[in-house]
């Protein structure tokens, strides 16, 4: 049975910095394709941030660019979320998703749509105050 459990998340004030975890067992970690994804109160789902299984492929959305960033350890059987300059549009809840893919070693769109990923932890909330 694969487990998927984030951590990490709190409050803290605009500008700041917050690294989320996500620790996955269960699976082979280094065949899994990992994304971050989040959503906000009254908003969709949306994603973050991807890397595939061997970390030498990342992605974001837009909004994060510059200020997130995603990275793996699979001694630790982990990924990172590394947030920095946090606005309080950033506020929400984030979840770790986990797909077994280790078909290519690039991100693509298909890695951006939730319905891509098998596994979920059940998220950490975040909230930036201004």
């Amino acid at each position: 049975q694969v487990h998927v459990v984030e951590s990490g998340g709190g409050l803290v004030q605009a500008g700041a910095s917050l690294t989320l975890s996500c620790t996955v067992s269960g699976v082979n970690f280094s065949r899994l394709a990992l994304a971050w994804f989040r959503q906000a109160p009254r908003k969709e789902r949306e994603f973050v941030a991807a890397i595939t299984y061997s970390g030498s492929s990342t992605a974001y959305t837009d909004s994060v660019k510059g200020r997130f960033t995603i990275s793996r350890d699979n001694a630790k059987t982990t990924v990172y979320l590394q947030m920095g300059s946090l606005k309080p549009e950033d506020t929400a809840i984030y979840y770790c998703a986990a797909v077994v893919d280790i078909s290519r070693d690039y991100v693509s769109g298909l890695d951006f749509h939730y319905d891509h990923y098998d596994h979920w932890g059940q998220g950490t909330l975040v909230t930036v105050s201004s």
